[in-house]
This record gives C-alpha cells, sequence and structure tokens, in this order.
C-alpha cells in the first residue's frame, strides 16, 4: 500500500483529497496544525471511509518537528496544502503568511531531499496570473505581479519547487486551482472557515443560514456582463481527485519534465450575482445582499482553460456549479 502524506489534511480541500485518496487505497498520514481546522474533522473522514488516517499534530514551521517526522516516516508521494490562505488578509498581515507559506515549503522540500522522496504535489492557485490579458487562462499565461501577499506566496513557492527539482530527484506537480466550493455529498466535511469567512461561499451560506446579517458583494463595477466579479467554481471534490491523478502520474514516472504545472477549473466564469442566483435557485433560499466598494487584491474575472488538464492528466470535472452551491447549503444545515 502506497503512504501518502497530506499537509494541511484537516482542512477544506486537503480532508476530502484525503478520502479520494483512501477510497483509492493509499494509507495517508495528515499533518496539521489545527489553526483553521478542527479535529473533528479525524472522525469525519474516518466514518466516510472507514478507515483512520494517521494524524501528527505539527506546525510546519516547527523545522525540528518537520525534520523528525520525515526521518520516522517514509511516504511515496507529499500532497502540500498546509498554508494561510485568504487574500484580504494577506494584504493585513503579509509577513505571517510570507513566513508560514514560504518557511513551512523550505522546510519539507529540505527533508524530501534528504531522505531522497520525490513526487511532491502543490497545492498553487490561479492567483499567480493575476489579471490575465486573455481569458480562459491557459497554463502558458505569463505569471504577473501578484496582487496580494497571498498570491506573492503561491509564486515564490512554485519557483523554489522548480529551483528544488534542478538540484534533486524531486518531481512535482503544480495544480492551480480556480475557486473551490462545495462538500462531499456525505455533508460530513466542507468548508468550515474559523472566524468570519474569507471566501464567498462560506459567507454566501452563513448569510442564507442567518449568521450572517448580510453578504457583502465587493465591487459593481467591473467590466463584467453585471458589474460583480467573475471567478471559476469548481466543486471541492473534482480538486482531490486531480490530485489522485496527477500523484499516480509522479508515481508511475508519467510525468513529462520534473517540475510540470496544471490548471484546475470548470473553464466557466460565473460572477457573484449568478453564484447568488443559482443558491437561490438550487435551495429555495434567499441571500440578503449588499453591493460595496471593490475589495484591495481582487481582480475582475478569472476562469481556466481546461485543456491541457483534460488531456494531458486524462482528468476533467464532473459536477456542476448548482450541484456544488446545494452540497455547500446541506453541509451548513449540519453545523
Amino acid at each position: 500500500m502506497k503512504k501518502v502524506l497530506v499537509t494541511g489534511g484537516l482542512g477544506f480541500i486537503g480532508s476530502h483529497t484525503v478520502v479520494e485518496l483512501q477510497n483509492e487505497g493509499f494509507e495517508v498520514y495528515i499533518i496539521d496544525n489545527l489553526s483553521n481546522s478542527k479535529i473533528e474533522v479525524l472522525d469525519k473522514i474516518t466514518s466516510i471511509t472507514g478507515v483512520k488516517p494517521s494524524f501528527f499534530n505539527i506546525d510546519l514551521r516547527d523545522k525540528a518537528a518537520v525534520k523528525d517526522f520525515f526521518a520516522n516516516n517514509k511516504v511515496d508521494g507529499t500532497i502540500h496544502f498546509a498554508a494561510y490562505k485568504a487574500v484580504g488578509e494577506s494584504v493585513q498581515i503579509p509577513l505571517e503568511y510570507y513566513e508560514n507559506n514560504i518557511g513551512s515549503l523550505v522546510y519539507i522540500l529540505q527533508e524530501m531531499k534528504a531522505n531522497n522522496l520525490n513526487n511532491f504535489i502543490f497545492s498553487s492557485s490561479c492567483t499567480v496570473y493575476g489579471q490575465a490579458d486573455e481569458l480562459p487562462i491557459t497554463e502558458n499565461a505569463p505569471v504577473k505581479p501578484a496582487e496580494s501577499p497571498y498570491g506573492n506566496t503561491k509564486q515564490i513557492g512554485e519557483e523554489i519547487i522548480k529551483d528544488a527539482t534542478k538540484i534533486s530527484e524531486l518531481k512535482a506537480i503544480a495544480l492551480r486551482y480556480f475557486n473551490p466550493i462545495g462538500s462531499h455529498e456525505s455533508a460530513k466535511i466542507g468548508e468550515l472557515p474559523i472566524g468570519v469567512p474569507q471566501n464567498l461561499i462560506p459567507y454566501v451560506v452563513q448569510t442564507a443560514a442567518g449568521l450572517r446579517d448580510e453578504l457583502s458583494v465587493f465591487g459593481s463595477d467591473y467590466n463584467t456582463p453585471d458589474g460583480t466579479a467573475v471567478r471559476d467554481y469548481i466543486h471541492v471534490v473534482d480538486i482531490a481527485k486531480a490530485h489522485i491523478v496527477a500523484l499516480k502520474r509522479l508515481i508511475e514516472d508519467n510525468n513529462k519534465s520534473q517540475f510540470e504545472v496544471f490548471n484546475l477549473g470548470t473553464g466557466q466564469g460565473n460572477s457573484v450575482l449568478e453564484v447568488i442566483k443559482s443558491f437561490e435557485k438550487v435551495t429555495g433560499k434567499k441571500v440578503n445582499f449588499k453591493l460595496v466598494a471593490r475589495r484591495e487584491g481582487d481582480v475582475t474575472a478569472a476562469y481556466a482553460d481546461t485543456n491541457y488538464a483534460n488531456n494531458e492528466l486524462g482528468w476533467k470535472t464532473e459536477l456542476s456549479l448548482d450541484e456544488a452551491l446545494l452540497s455547500a447549503w446541506k453541509w451548513q444545515e449540519t453545523l
């Protein structure tokens, strides 16, 4: 049985990926410091799959703890999710973002090199493209100066990994997600931000549930059909499955180069107002919202050209926006 380390494995995308890994017969080790996740997720994963992953409460900024983990646990691949991830917050506390997102990555790569471990999947982001010149966005689109410190940590992270592949046997794939949303069909795991949500969908569902008075829609004067920002919203289970495909590609030596990049999206852009309407349609719930000023660090529109991932990885999305939003609501109802 192949062993896989999933950092941030109790978080939103991490937990869904752990489920899919276990469904595919991998043995999973989770590292998570519970800074933006809850230990109860471990039991929820176990109840879905029937298998309890091994859990290590480690802060990846602790170099000695990272060294100790890799000295004692041989893994066939590492999927690295653990990072701070809020665009707006990163503008406020940039140094914390650089320390956490860059430092932890470097420590993991150092220990993988020291222990001759070569298969690495990086949780990247479409934020590396900034406001792209052309839509949809291909993997060949230029990486622009980042709009936020968060986006910059993803750009720098990719550069660090690429440089590491040049001086070692490391094989790595960076998966540039667009906007992951939704929940597992069991409604046992989902997106559970601690504190005020920084992402659209948790705020939508919390507003519909009466936990928030109203949703602020940031920007109504963008150059889009309805004036609100356009994004590519992709079901988290589709994203999770892409990680399994990418990991197998590395393990089976099917990668074309030591560092590869793939966009993960649906290929379709939806505006904030379209998302709200879709949510209201599938749930029958009203969302109280107001249009407010743009938010610093946000781009006008971003959606993926998915041809490369579809053709080269043999992966494509299976779940719709409506299905994703309904699953997010079903998850909210369990809380």
